[in-house]
């Protein structure tokens, strides 16, 4: 027995299953889950502010970068949902914050087995039952608006009207998620491994060690799997499909992220009998290793939630996750114009008119491919709030226009704040460019916004030539804040400049 481990539950939990209920609604409304988020790297404190301002819980930042816990009443599932610096939810089964391993492999490997019958597996999976619940008579109101749009358009006009083929493709769920991909064995650093799991919103392949460690977890499991979990509406019994996902940072144990999951899922299979199902699963069972830290959980996300308003994705799509916590670290206030010089398909911007509407956001790009995108993915979130409430039409304070960042059509001191992405100089641009762009942009930047009040937060991995063009534009921005985050397996830092009182030089006017 390790250290601080419950006794175990009688072993009633292995029936619970999609329709099996047998809480009342009442119990189930006074039910309280520990939820786990996954946040971007460097945002934790940001994320947990904005849980206790929306849900009024505080919250607790993991050891393990990356990560927030908090304590909700399981009716505020929906509310969950709709955080805006989340990219996937998870309910807590258990936390052991000093679980003592093996030294042996075959031991530690074998107490993970033990672990599986010990824990309180009761009301997370009430949660997770829940949780579907939501998700279900979310997507039936969804088919019911987009239905009833259709039908006005084709009274309206014959029904021609363009791109509404695309709204089961463009407005997707809000609760859904990526799974995140089994860690190499080695102990490699959890946030690395991330960030190539979902590179800038854009999936990349597993590696073949992945690939390989999931055919050998369903081949273990699978073998003597039995039915008897659940009911269907027919009487006919349902099996659920589950798949375990381990995630493990730390050098000092003897085992593998593919072992633990595969002996793992192994027991978990036994003890509830589902069937194990690496695609095709209803219950997603996390196991997440940090050094001396397990926390076993169950995903309440299908697809990482930072998806939520980006349907055509550029190189370097930023996630809106990102995106939410670059915009709150500048604190925009009513009637401030937010302007991104660089906006790529529009995550930042779309993600500030969607959060904070009471501003006017400005958005632009060189690049008429990138402009193209961040229209579309303006169309799709107009769509999104159309189907939302069908009896208006909900406009969004945002404009996108094809512009030359080194010479912007806007006034002197006009803007409030610029919140962008600056090119890495990997998949855009180069380094060598970097050296001219980025002293040039601070400077342009530093015209627009207004003397002494104007703020901007930057985002680049290219620190080196940052902090170089910093240096020599230091008479017009000062440095207040750097925060280091991981994106897509990059070093890379998010600037707070605030703006100082002396006058920029004017490289060209506009009016």
């Amino acid at each position: 027995r390790q250290p601080g481990m419950a006794e175990a539950e009688a072993a009633g939990n292995a029936g619970l299953g999609p329709g099996s209920g047998s809480a009342p609604a009442q119990e189930d409304a006074e039910l309280a889950a520990v939820i786990g988020a996954t946040v971007p790297t460097g945002f934790e404190q940001t994320a947990a502010e904005e849980v206790q301002e929306k849900l009024g819980s505080a919250s607790r930042i993991s050891r393990d970068r990356g990560k927030i816990y908090f304590e909700v009443p399981a009716r505020s599932l929906p509310q969950v949902h709709r955080l805006r610096s989340v990219d996937n939810l998870f309910v807590v089964v258990q936390e052991f914050k000093d679980y003592q391993f093996k030294e042996n492999k075959e031991d530690a490997l074998k107490d993970l087995e033990d672990l599986v019958n010990k824990l309180h597996w009761t009301n997370p999976l009430k949660v997770w039952e829940l949780n579907n619940s939501l998700k279900k008579k979310k997507t039936k109101r969804k088919k019911h608006n987009l239905q009833s749009s259709a039908s006005r358009e084709k009274m309206n006009d014959g029904g021609e009207e363009g791109g509404t083929d695309q709204n089961n493709t463009n407005d997707q769920e809000d609760c859904a998620q990526n799974p995140v991909a089994v860690e190499p064995a080695g102990g490699q650093d959890i946030e690395k491994r991330q960030g190539v799991a979902s590179r800038n919103g854009v999936d990349e392949e597993e590696d073949n060690e992945q690939s390989d460690v999931k055919f050998e977890v369903q081949a273990t499991c699978e073998s003597g799997t039995k039915a008897g979990d659940g009911q269907t509406g027919e009487g006919e019994v349902k099996v659920l499909r589950f798949r375990v996902t381990c995630n493990r940072a730390g050098d000092k144990h003897s085992f593998t992220s593919n072992e633990a999951a595969r002996d793992f899922g192994g027991a978990v299979q036994e003890h509830f009998q589902w069937k194990a199902d690496m695609t095709n699963f209803d219950v997603e069972v996390l196991l997440n290793i940090h050094n001396n830290e397990v926390v076993v959980g169950i995903a309440l996300t299908e697809e990482s939630l930072h998806r939520r308003n980006i349907t055509h994705f550029g190189p370097t799509t930023l996630r809106s996750t990102l995106a939410y916590g670059m915009l709150r670290l500048c604190d925009p206030q009513p009637t401030d114009i937010i302007v991104d010089p660089m906006c790529g398909t529009g995550a930042i911007p779309i993600e500030g008119a969607a959060e904070w509407p009471n501003c006017y956001h400005i958005a632009g790009d060189n690049s008429p491919q990138a402009v193209k995108r961040a229209a579309n993915n303006i169309c799709s979130l107009l769509r999104k709030n159309e189907s939302k409430d069908s009896s208006t039409a909900v406009g969004v304070p945002l404009d996108i226009i094809q512009w030359d960042i080194c010479n912007l059509p806007l006034r002197t001191g006009s803007v409030d704040i610029v919140v962008t992405d600056m090119p890495f100089g990997k998949r855009i641009g180069s380094k060598k460019k970097n050296w001219d762009l980025y002293p040039a942009c601070l400077m342009e930047i530093g015209r627009i916004c207004t003397p002494g009040t104007g703020r901007a937060v930057l985002l680049t991995q290219d620190k080196k030539c940052f902090a170089k063009a910093l240096s020599r534009v230091g008479h017009i921005w000062r440095r207040a804040q750097t925060v280091w985050v991981n994106v897509g397996g990059l070093h890379a830092a998010v600037y707070l400049l605030r703006r100082t009182w002396e006058r920029a030089e004017e490289r060209r006017s506009f009016w």
